[in-house]
């Protein structure tokens, strides 16, 4: 037998010699002491994942309302330099043809302002209770098929077919509901369903009853004043059937691309521009998104470093207290490589089961709890944003850092002169 194969035994024997101290160790452990140290690592593993997994949901959770509500899979918006989307009617024959096509809604947009004491005498030099306001056109039936939009009526009632005379509002444009007093910062107070004021869209103006009042997380209704399209066509002067956005749904497992490139090799891009909603998504959320990764990640790490500091301590008492132990399974032939590896195996056992019951708490339990409940921020449902992939890397990376937490202080211990050991000195 050659020296390389001598090693290669060597090498195994230890691994097998190791992995039955380690188990006989485990077995005689305190079942107390097991429990509090793999509850550790479950928590350690829980923060690796849910810290991160909170800061990116939040704005996660904005996107998928986003996405959901306002601008579905496929977004038409006009060009840089146009206020409309030319051609609309066409363009709304070539969507439905669209593969993979669902449902699509067209909004008709512009900018107003809203006055809801217009009829009060000022003194001269007050100023009136109004607010600037995005304008947005949309056909009730059309816009509830696509968005459901009246279930974010929180007071009132959802606009139908022949409300010519009623708008819904969005409460970030309301005192109540966005308590802000600052220069140049208007929101209408004193609001009430039922209430007149009067939209001014250009040199055009309305009254018009409120007839609810929206609450939806998504800036497209929040920060709106709903009313029919006909209504808004008349108010911004126009007289074509040209819109301001069309958003556009997919059926589930569609590809949006293979859908946004459709409508491109159609002609749709010489008359406006034609975006996915990850595409449409502002870069700011974007960049939010990786930074609270980031944030999420060096909070994370603080976790980890703990858990390794409990596992060095924890190896190194083990290793210590049973210093006799060692010296006399040195002393009778035991490899020391074998008693290095059991307490690496002690280690990796610990590891291994806080992941696997962090494993089953995320997937099985807390995301599926969060995704039925979501966490209730001013601005967005937040969601715990955790997949497979992610969760083995920093399994891994948890599993590695634990083992070499347990490496280091069984070697300390393991090193020392076998005799002293023995003898306690």
């Amino acid at each position: 037998m050659d020296r390389k194969e001598k090693t290669e035994n060597s090498f195994s024997q230890n691994l097998k010699v190791g992995w039955f101290l380690a188990s006989r160790d485990l077995r005689h452990a305190n079942i107390w002491t097991t429990t509090l140290i793999v509850f550790v690592m479950t928590l350690t593993f829980l923060n690796l994942i849910i810290v991160s997994g909170i800061l990116i949901g939040l704005i996660q959770g904005s996107e998928d309302a986003q996405k959901k509500y306002a601008i579905g899979d496929i977004v038409i918006s006009p060009f840089l330099n146009r206020s409309v989307i030319e051609q609309t009617p066409k363009i709304s024959e070539i969507i439905k043809t669209v593969p993979g096509y669902k449902n699509h809604t067209i909004r008709f947009t512009g900018a107003a302002r809203v006055e809801s004491n217009y009829r009060d005498t000022i003194r001269p030099g007050d100023k009136r209770d109004g607010v600037g306001a995005a304008l947005l056109g949309i056909s009730p039936a059309g816009e509830e098929k696509f968005s459901g939009i009246s279930k974010f009526i929180i007071r009132g009632n959802y606009l139908e077919e022949t409300d010519q005379d009623s708008v819904l509002i969005g409460k970030n444009l309301l005192y109540e509901f966005t308590p802000i007093e600052a220069p140049g910062f208007q929101t209408l107070k004193n609001i009430e369903v039922g209430q007149r004021v009067k939209v001014k869209a250009d040199n055009i103006s309305k009254e018009y009853f409120i007839k609810g009042i929206v609450s939806s997380k998504v800036d497209e209704f929040d920060t709106s004043v709903i009313a029919l399209d006909s209504e808004v066509r008349k108010l911004t002067g126009r007289s074509d059937l040209n819109a301001g956005t069309i958003a556009i749904q997919l059926l589930p497992g569609s590809d949006p691309i293979l859908a946004r490139n459709f409508l491109l090799r159609n002609g749709v891009g010489s008359y406006a521009r034609v975006q996915t909603a990850e595409e449409a998504f502002p870069k700011f959320l974007k960049d939010i998104k990786a930074t609270f990764g980031i944030l999420g990640s060096a909070i994370s790490g603080i976790g980890l470093v703990v858990a390794s500091i409990t596992i060095f301590i924890v190896i190194f008492v083990n290793a210590i207290t049973r210093r006799r132990y060692i010296g006399i399974l040195k002393g009778i032939g035991i490899n020391q490589k074998a008693i290095l590896f059991s307490y690496i195996y002690q280690a990796f056992f610990y590891a291994a089961l806080g992941i696997i019951l962090g494993m089953i708490l995320i997937f099985f339990l807390i995301k599926p709890y969060f995704a039925v409940h979501p966490i209730n921020f001013p601005f967005s449902d937040g969601i715990l944003v955790a997949t497979v992939p992610s969760a083995m890397l920093r399994a891994w990376i948890l599993l590695a850092t634990t083992i070499i937490a347990g490496y280091i202080p069984a070697r300390i211990v393991i090193r020392q002169n076998t005799l002293n050991a023995i003898l306690g000195r």
